[in-house]
């Protein structure tokens, strides 16, 4: 696996933005070495694939609380300012937090599409940024798993690829439940983002043997909230594999 380094920062200067708009530091603070960060993690997802072109990509944590959903919605954004058409899903039906990143509501969402309550149209939200789409997960479900892996899920991702250039998914916690080894099944390629000092190495080897048992590709690995002068953690990690 590629691995990439970052740490974030919060966006300063502007005191009405929010703080979920300052997660996506790629949108409001373009010029900083994160957001360069997520432009050059972009460029290596591109490189990865040259041969396995990569249309469907998730990001996949060991546990919570690891970033993924910040990575995420910063990689949808970069993808999206490069002239991709992009679709952000978010498939963590139990503990959401996209439709928070982008300041939108959850009364509608993959839930309710997915149970027949609403049209794609009706979902298919406008992140306010231009080639970037989103549906958010909806009311949480009685049965997560159950209506990710139903045929009425692969039917609409057939139908969304012909839609967008990319579609992105955020996923919960590897280790928690297994929505997210049924997402990996749909994707060209997962992202594991591993939280530097917080996640011990044998959860991370633990979400990569699950996700390698459901034949998921792996392309690369996130070290979120590394210091800069500190690579003890990427031995630390590297020896995971």
């Amino acid at each position: 696996m590629s691995t990439l380094t970052f740490r974030k920062r919060q966006v300063k200067g502007n005191m009405s933005r929010s703080t979920n708009e300052s997660r996506l530091v790629v949108l409001f603070n373009p010029s900083s070495t994160v957001a360069e960060a997520y432009r050059t993690l972009r460029t290596n997802i591109q490189y990865s694939s040259v041969d396995n072109p990569i249309q469907m990509l998730m990001v996949a944590s060991a546990q919570a609380g690891e970033g993924k959903s910040t990575v995420i919605s910063n990689l949808a954004v970069a993808y999206a300012q490069e002239g991709k058409r992009v679709l952000l899903i978010d498939t963590d039906l139990r503990k959401p937090s996209l439709h928070r990143i982008f300041a939108h509501t959850n009364r509608q969402g993959l839930t309710n599409l997915l149970t027949g309550q609403s049209m794609l149209q009706e979902v298919l939200k406008d992140s306010g940024i231009e080639n970037l789409s989103l549906i958010t997960s909806g009311p949480t479900p009685p049965n997560p798993a159950e209506l990710l892996g139903s045929a009425r899920m692969k039917k609409l991702l057939e139908e969304l690829k012909e839609q967008f250039d990319l579609i992105l998914f955020d996923t919960p916690p590897v280790l928690a439940v297994t929505d997210s080894l049924i997402v990996s099944t749909y994707c060209d390629g997962v992202l594991l983002v591993i939280h530097a000092g917080k996640v011990k190495k044998t959860y991370v080897r633990k979400a990569k043997e699950k996700l390698d048992f459901v034949q998921s590709r792996i392309i690369g690995a996130v070290f979120n909230q590394l210091k800069r002068d500190d690579i003890t953690f990427m031995k630390y990690y590297g020896s995971a594999k």
